[in-house]
């Protein structure tokens, strides 16, 4: 499928240059990980959120307070703990006195989730009650107190993490809910020469200042642009088919049969295609191609299936079933 060039105005065109520089931009404080920097990206022009999972000490937190100052967004940080209430995150009121009129009247404070981009660090450690309330805000983009709404800043993105390592005392989040994150992105360990320039940027007198590339309306016409990019009908099939064969019930491949309790549902499909969009978008193309669908395939499917014991007791993960379903799709492909 021939790519086809991006016709947009001159404010379009400086946003998706500039949108271009932004890997590059948090790579000055960010050592590698520029696969981890990309989707999360691509998570935010989808317009939805991302789960970053991986070991404590792997820059997760860096990583959202740099992108939040190289997109010039306003950032809060948010510890969950076991003792973090709803409260704590949507905000609450409390009885004021006017000075004026010495009356006393509820005026509701608006919590940490008032913001453009959240860091919800540790996840799993905060009980279901609390993590509800931050997925319900994720969701609607408003939250709801005393019955009055409320809307969150626009653009409104949060930016999870959980440790994988250790599981005492957390709160694994239910299928359901991790759903409602457009992405699970891993972050794995550096290479040993990363690792080499982490120690001496961290043990040693370098600092960078990142400069602001893009701002909120920017953002936001970006993410309009997202759905503009064009896919073939045949890869718009082929997402299609690649998602519904994750399901045991209609998948014919033994691996999913035997591994698989429940598989992808229709939300996935449509953050494949739309991650898959924002991935061309940032590499300046406007039609999406094959290679744009396996970078984000991993990300967008991992969470949505659920594994029985027997892949427990085989050593087999999502991932794996993700990468043999895309090898086995490709077969008999006339677009390739």
């Amino acid at each position: 499928m021939e790519n086809k060039p991006l016709e947009h105005t001159s404010l379009e065109r400086k946003s998706l240059d500039s949108l271009q520089l932004v890997v590059e931009e948090i790579g000055k404080r960010i050592v590698g990980q520029k696969a981890v920097i990309e989707q999360v990206l691509v998570c935010l022009l989808a317009r939805g959120h991302c789960l970053l999972e991986g070991a404590p000490g792997l820059a997760k937190t860096l990583l959202a307070s740099s992108l939040a100052e190289t997109l010039e967004q306003s950032f809060h940080r948010l510890q969950f703990t076991p003792d973090l209430m709803p409260s704590d995150i949507v905000g609450t009121e409390l009885l004021e006195e006017i000075h004026a009129t010495g009356k006393r009247e509820f005026n509701f404070i608006k919590g940490p989730v008032f913001t453009h981009f959240l860091l919800a660090d540790e996840i799993n450690r905060t009980p279901p009650k609390t993590q509800a309330a931050l997925l319900e805000a994720m969701q609607e983009k408003q939250v709801t107190y005393a019955g009055k709404r409320y809307a969150l800043p626009d653009p409104f993105f949060v930016l999870a993490t959980q440790n994988p390592v250790e599981q005492s005392g957390t709160y694994p989040l239910p299928e359901a809910q991790l759903d409602r994150f457009l992405m699970l992105v891993k972050v794995d360990y550096p290479s040993a020469e990363e690792e080499l320039q982490v120690l001496q940027r961290t043990t040693g007198n370098y600092s960078a200042t990142l400069k602001p590339l893009l701002n909120a309306e920017q953002i936001i016409e970006l993410q309009q642009l997202v759905k503009e990019v064009v896919i073939a009908p045949e890869l718009l099939e082929f997402a299609v088919q690649l998602v519904r064969q994750t399901r045991p019930v209609e998948s014919a491949h033994d691996m999913v049969n035997k591994y698989v309790i429940w598989g992808a549902g229709p939300r996935a499909g449509q953050a494949l295609v739309l991650c898959a969009k924002a991935k061309a978008l940032i590499a300046g193309r406007f039609a999406v191609t094959l290679e744009d669908l396996q970078s984000v395939a991993a990300s967008v499917l991992r969470h949505r299936i659920l594994l029985n014991f027997h892949a427990e007791a085989d050593k087999q993960s999502a991932d794996a079933i993700v990468e043999q379903l895309w090898q086995d799709s490709l077969k008999g492909q006339s677009f390739l």
